[in-house]
């Protein structure tokens, strides 16, 4: 159970994510390339048909977009933040 009331044993859902964090706790979001395009304003596009790893905090904003889960991870881990699993 946290201060919020939220039971952590069983999941947490997506708003219940949001009432976490305070800059602690980040999810990944895996989208295709695609998706990646249509959601976050780039520059250049991203090459078609290839797997995207979008970090965010648990308030939705976006930290990082990277091409392996690997580099997600290790960039939560560089910025000190837990990775909570969304189901």
């Amino acid at each position: 159970m946290t201060g919020l009331g939220i039971d952590v044993r069983r999941g947490i859902s997506a708003d219940e994510l949001e009432q976490l964090g305070g800059g602690e706790v980040a999810y990944i979001k895996t989208l295709s390339s695609e998706e990646a395009n249509e959601i976050y304003p780039l520059d250049d596009t991203l090459p078609e048909g290839i797997s995207i790893y979008a970090l965010h905090a648990a308030d939705g904003t976006p930290i990082a977009l990277t091409d392996s889960m690997q580099a997600a991870l290790g960039q939560a881990i560089d910025d000190e933040l837990v990775v909570a699993s969304l189901h």
